[in-house]
């Protein structure tokens, strides 16, 4: 058996412990430190008060008689902390670390090295098992780490004494000054420093709101010194009352003569000047004040109004250190007011409006632009001149003004000729009292054959109740809080007649139609065009979902129904949806002759229209149909979608790739009337407008947003789709709400930003979609074959033929075939060959970029 001696192994008892004396000092100087922290921490804390007292110069503010005290107890204490450093004070030995150190590691190495082996001296292989473990000890001792001190001093100091005279250091080491520690001589002198010479201290204090710092006068040199307006100056002398003296002409105030020099001197600069200490170490300054520029503020532009009478009048407004606050002062324009009718008489005093304005909640006041947005709509002086004046205040009160600025203070237009009379009267009414006889005389008049003007008998009788009631307040007199009361109940009658409260979907459609002309006559705004409008489309819709109701519950027989539809114009929603938007189209381009032509045309159309429902013995769409129809409208929107997503990111790639592509549009391949407008069911999308398809400039807000509308357009359809209880309906509704989770995660991305991420997310709801839709053409090829109509009926004729009532071709399976209208393209298969062809072209091009390249490998992965 082989022997390793200490000379053959680097782990020998010697090498261990040689292997430990840095470890082993570290940790006896870490003793040494707690020895001495634990000794005269009392004495530490007590030096770093004393010097944070002297250096902040506490004791040149109190008597001498306080000082000479506090020397005597802060003499007491430090032989006492003395003491106590002297009885807790112990010499640490060398074991004492050594033992410390061998406690840190695991079975006490350090002692086992420096054991001898007791028993088995002679015997080789007891000799070889200690020389192992020796070994062993060594490799453990070589791993020894010096053993940090333990500091903590919470048993001997619990009310953390020492940390209270450390925050006092700090704070004089930050506030204070070291030179201040010198004048402790003069006080041991019996006052030897004051006959020596006095001493003086001052601050400069900016304004809070400039956020400039405080200047410490005594440790500035003399020179040029910049100060803001309004700065606070504070000088203090101590010693011998005359022996300093100070002189200014910043304050802008004359100095008394003749009077004892104060100890304490104050002043703000208002002016540029020079501040001079005369005496022992005395100082002068020029001083440049900075002044406080005025604030300004102006109207950026005319005022914006909605529809519903919200005005928004942008405002600019700048200061050199931010504006506090401002304020709009609305007063009528009496000499501007047409002065006939209700406004003949003077009007009753009203004070002007003050409206406050708008400011920042974060972020920099010194120049911003924002918008004072409220509404006039129920205000006496709404649609009348009025005179508009901005103020502005900054921190140091100085306000600016701007020019009154004429204008006609926005509101809500009534269109309804009844509503706009009821308004009126309003209007007369809160003009001046003396109008309450003459106003209910008018309403009388308008409202004297009721069955003529008024669309509800209980607004006619609300309007009744109104007039006794002023009339009979104006024969008794007609106080301020019922003026208002009356006012108030005029305007929810106004907006009653002007909105109504109508069941009938066909008398909203007419009463939207009737609003539309006469905001034709009375020349609206664009915005309330497109409410309008908007209100028209809903009406629309609404009044043929009622009209398919009524026939169907009347059951009409097939042979009336063929008769009626040999004699009935065909039309769809698309037709419908064109009409509407050539109608808008019109009124925006201000040929308002022409627009108000067409929307005649669509009155009568829709006043002799029949829309009949597909069930046997009727000639309408079926639930089924409507659907299939709906889900082909949402996945073409979300094809046009995709495609602006695509182009957006080409062109964010490489700007001038989508040249080819442009060219195909200019030669034929634009949009139509449907992609420009609105899809049916979707809300929040004017006709008219172009959704940001193609157009520069255009951000990804407004396509998520019409995905978005999409998204809430298809849970709508989702929560209306037939065939439920069955496997294909089941399959359909699962289809919809994977094509629903993919269209949330393609408007998260779009507002994220992420074109890619988007397109993939769009790519998976149009499958989905897809799937949907064959899943709903099987459920109804089932129901179908379930009531399959017979021969002769009317339904079955129109099997026979292949088309719909609305004149649509039919696809085997009862919904509309690829070559009817509702097909996504007339040549699908050919523009998808197309598309893939580009894909590939536009992937094996090197000039493009890494990243657009990748993403068209991943298309071609895909389909």
């Amino acid at each position: 058996m082989t022997l390793f001696t200490a000379k053959d192994d680097d782990h020998s008892p010697e090498q261990g412990l040689k292997s430990i004396r840095w470890p082993l000092r570290l940790t006896w100087a870490g003793i040494w430190a707690e020895v001495l922290v634990q000794a005269f921490w009392p004495l530490i804390a007590l030096v770093l008060a004393v010097l944070a007292v002297l250096m902040l110069g506490l004791h040149d503010t109190v008597p001498m008689s306080v000082v000479t005290g506090a020397v005597v107890a802060v003499t007491l204490a430090a032989v006492g902390a003395l003491v106590y450093a002297l009885r807790h004070l112990r010499i640490p030995r060398r074991i004492e670390a050594l033992t410390r150190l061998d406690a840190s590691l695991p079975g006490r190495p350090i002692q086992a090295l420096m054991d001898v082996q007791a028993i088995g001296t002679g015997d080789d292989a007891s000799a070889a098992v200690w020389q192992a473990h020796q070994r062993r000890m060594a490799a453990r001792a070589a791993a020894a780490q010096a053993v940090p001190a333990d500091l903590r001093m919470a048993r001997r100091d619990p009310f953390a004494l020492r940390y209270v005279a450390l925050l006092a250091f700090v704070t004089a080491l930050v506030f204070g000054s070291v030179l201040r520690i010198g004048s402790v001589a003069g006080l041991t002198a019996g006052g030897g420093a004051l006959a020596s010479g006095p001493v003086w201290e001052g601050w400069a204090e900016p304004p809070r709101y400039t956020g400039k710092p405080t200047l410490y006068l005594s440790d500035l040199a003399e020179g040029p010194l910049n100060l803001p307006a309004g700065t606070l100056i504070t000088l203090r002398m101590y010693g011998e009352v005359g022996a300093l003296s100070v002189s200014e002409t910043v304050s802008g105030q004359s100095q008394p003569e003749g009077d004892t020099p104060a100890i304490v001197q104050d002043f703000k600069v208002s002016q540029s000047g020079q501040i001079t200490i005369d005496g022992p170490n005395g100082r002068a300054w020029d001083v440049t004040m900075l002044p406080d520029a005025k604030p300004q503020v102006e109207i950026a532009g005319p005022p914006e109004v909605t529809a519903l009478g919200e005005m928004q009048l942008p405002f600019v407004a700048r200061d050199d250190y931010g504006v506090e606050a401002g304020e709009a002062r609305i007063d009528l324009d009496l000499a501007a007011v047409d002065r006939r009718y209700g406004l003949a008489i003077d009007p009753d005093p009203r004070a002007e409006m003050i409206v406050p304005l708008s400011l920042p909640i974060a972020g920099d006041r010194r120049d911003f632009e924002e918008n004072l947005i409220d509404d006039f709509s129920k205000h006496p002086w709404a649609n009348l001149p009025v005179t508009v004046t901005l103020s502005v205040l900054d921190a140091s009160e100085q306000q600016a003004t701007t020019p009154p600025t004429q204008m006609t203070l926005p509101g809500r237009r009534f269109f309804d000729p009844l509503a706009a009379a009821v308004i009126e009267q309003r209007r007369d009414l809160l003009w001046a009292k003396g109008n309450a006889d003459t106003l209910a005389q008018v309403l009388r008049a308008v409202s004297y054959r009721p069955a003529d003007v008024f669309r509800s008998d209980t607004a006619a009788l609300r309007l009744r109740r109104l007039i006794e009631r002023i009339e009979i307040r104006a024969r008794y007199g007609l106080s301020d809080e019922v003026q208002t009361e009356i006012a108030d109940d005029l305007w929810d009658l106004a907006i009653e007649l002007e909105e109504g409260v109508l069941a009938d979907a066909l008398d909203r459609m007419r009463r939207a139609q009737e609003r539309l002309q006469e905001a034709m006559k009375n020349g609206a705004s664009d915005a309330e065009i497109a409410e309008l409008m908007e209100e028209l489309r809903r009406a629309t819709d609404d009044y043929m979902r009622q009209l398919q109701r009524q026939q169907a519950q009347e059951g009409e027989n097939g042979d009336q129904q063929q008769g009626q539809q040999g004699e009935t114009m065909q039309m769809t929603q698309d037709d419908l949806q064109r009409m509407m938007d050539r109608i808008q189209e019109l009124m925006e381009q201000g040929r308002m002759a022409e627009a108000e032509q067409a929307l005649r045309e669509l009155q009568e159309m829709m006043e002799n229209m029949r829309v009949t429902q597909g069930q046997p013995g009727e000639g309408g769409q079926s639930e089924g149909e409507q659907a299939m129809e709906g889900l082909a409208d949402s996945l073409r929107e979300q094809q046009e979608l995709s495609d602006q997503a695509f182009r957006d990111l080409q062109d964010r790639f490489n700007p001038n790739a989508d040249d080819g592509q442009q060219q195909g549009q200019d030669q034929g391949q634009q949009p139509g009337p449907q992609q420009e407008g609105n899809q049916p069911g979707q809300p929040g999308q004017q006709p008219g407008q172009n959704n940001g398809q193609g157009e520069p400039g255009q951000g990804q807000g407004s396509i998520a947003d019409r995905q978005q509308a999409l998204r809430d357009e298809l849970r709508r359809q989702e929560g209306r789709l037939p065939g439920g209880g069955t496997p294909e309906g089941d399959a359909a509704r699962d289809a919809l709400d994977r094509a629903g989770r993919a269209m949330d995660g393609a408007e998260e991305a779009l507002r994220r930003d992420d074109l890619a991420e988007a397109i993939d997310n769009q790519s998976q709801a149009m499958e989905a979609l897809r799937e949907g839709m064959r899943a709903l053409g099987e459920a109804m090829e089932q129901d179908q074959q379930a009531s399959e109509p017979g021969q002769g009926t009317a339904q079955g004729n129109r099997r026979a033929e292949n088309t719909d009532p609305l004149g649509r071709e039919q696809g085997a399976n009862g919904a509309q075939g690829s070559e009817g209208d509702l097909a996504l393209d007339n040549d699908a298969y050919g523009r998808a060959r197309e598309l893939l062809d580009e894909i590939r072209r536009r992937s094996g091009e090197a000039t493009r970029p890494e990243v657009e390249r990748d993403y068209l490998r991943r298309l071609l992965d895909r389909f």
